[in-house]
């Protein structure tokens, strides 16, 4: 392969899969070198042979795990075959592109070639029931892969998936068929919770990861027709709108760091795992974390009507009475000093705020990460913005955010990268795409993580 060829190889099938990766430069090499390894300082040095003298620098601020590793060495592996082919159609490359990096996923998950063959094969069974509907409804459906047990059954997973009857047994949330590594049926798994597994996952799916441990791997169809892969207690890859992702978790929390409190990496995963829940619930959400000294700058943006935190709004108070007090127009100043002359209850109370009163009396003074994820993720996804302070205290929920001028995009999508100025806020769009944005060392707005 030429080097221009593996630098956009790199370029677009690598770099993407890794949040929060770059292309950093290359360093010399020698034959003794491997393909893939690991470098200095979280980084991992890349060759597409071992004769090649240079290998390219990836650099990212989460160490590589070794199952990345294998499965960038199966990538490379799987490219470098069919470039020998010497096609010349670029649209069936890109075809056998993506084809041979289903299969370095499901690879870097097993070293058993059995057991590769079976997963793809789950999975090309579970897309096949994505485009058919089973009496009008399209369908869930669960498979879970046992890597170390073997099935004296001669009933496949072919089998099971090419019958109608497979649509009414699993629901792929609480309900299993498992099979061997070889494709044999084993049972009929019904997952219970198990409160002492951490896991990192969508919460309707914590069951599932929670089951799924380094010698189970789990396969989900849901009804969008998504195909989801859970290995190691975790969410790790999915395809979604027919594109592979793999689900740098660690990396993504690292990315929400913050000049905040001994709390930070608490308030930072449930952050995470919010939009991650409105991402797999397919709900639209704007959640902005802001930083220890940039609150009163982020007020500036709400809307007292939209606070909950009897101490923001009292922050929020004193910058609209120090406002007023600047303006020429006695008739406007004179209404905001009334709006704000009475204490923070009397002001929702004599306005209406009902959904402001509601939601406050339901938080009742707990911080974000002390409350039920479901419940974090339906109040995320009420329209408008979910305010998180530096401590976890949440500012404001449904707020609508004042855009700067200048701002384009559509309305979430202005307002996350208006209060990323602030620290750092996730769009996450109906379709499940999940957009990190903070600021540069200029102050400028940057995209942070795109999953």
């Amino acid at each position: 392969m030429e080097k221009l060829e593996f630098y956009d190889i790199v370029g677009k099938l690598i770099i993407p899969l890794f949040t929060g990766s770059r292309l950093v430069g290359e360093t010399e090499s020698t034959s003794r070198d491997l393909e893939v390894a690991l470098g200095k300082g979280n980084t991992v040095l890349l060759k597409p042979s071992k004769g090649e003298d240079y290998r390219l620098i990836v650099k990212r601020g989460q160490p590589f795990k070794s199952f990345e590793l294998t499965l960038i060495r199966s990538i490379i592996s799987e490219i470098n075959e069919i470039y020998s082919m010497n096609i010349a159609d670029r649209m069936y490359l890109e075809n056998l592109q993506n084809m041979a990096l289903e299969k370095a996923l499901i690879e870097s998950l097993t070293l058993s070639e059995t057991g590769l063959e079976t997963i793809l094969g789950i999975i090309h069974g579970l897309e096949t029931w994505a485009a058919r509907t089973y009496e009008g409804s399209p369908v869930k459906l669960g498979i879970m892969v046992n890597l170390s047990a073997v099935s004296e059954n001669n009933v496949s997973y072919n089998d099971v998936i090419n019958s109608d009857f497979f649509a009414l047994f699993t629901d792929g949330q609480d309900s299993f068929f498992e099979f061997d590594k070889a494709g044999k049926l084993m049972g009929y798994v019904s997952l219970k919770r198990m409160a002492s597994v951490q896991t990192i996952a969508p919460n309707i799916f914590e069951k599932v990861a929670a089951a799924c441990n380094d010698k189970r791997v789990g396969i989900v169809l849901t009804t969008k027709g998504d195909v989801l892969i859970f290995y190691a207690r975790q969410l790790v890859f999915a395809k979604r709108s027919g594109t592979w992702g793999v689900y740098s978790h660690e990396e993504i929390i690292r990315l929400l760091q913050n000049n905040v409190s001994y709390t930070a990496k608490t308030i930072r995963r449930a952050i995470y795992n919010t939009a991650l829940d409105c991402s797999f619930s397919y709900r639209g959400a704007c959640i902005a974390y802001i930083n220890k000294d940039k609150t009163l700058e982020a007020l500036t943006h709400i809307d007292a009507a939209d606070i909950i935190s009897e101490e923001h709004f009292n922050m929020k108070k004193q910058l609209e009475l120090e406002e007023a007090e600047k303006l020429y127009n006695i008739g406007n100043a004179t209404k905001i000093i009334e709006k704000f002359s009475m204490s923070y209850e009397e002001f929702l109370d004599k306005n209406q705020y009902t959904k402001t009163m509601a939601i406050r009396k339901l938080v009742n003074g707990k911080k974000l990460f002390e409350l039920d994820r479901k419940m974090i993720e339906e109040m995320s996804s009420v329209d408008g913005a979910t305010i998180v302070d530096y401590d976890g205290t949440i500012i404001a929920v449904g707020a609508i955010i004042k855009i700067e001028a200048g701002s384009s995009g559509g309305g979430r999508l202005a307002a996350t990268t208006t209060m990323a100025k602030y620290g750092v806020a996730i769009k996450v769009s109906q379709d499940g795409v999940m957009q990190g944005f903070s600021v540069d060392n200029h102050g400028k707005v940057k995209q942070i993580f795109n999953v």
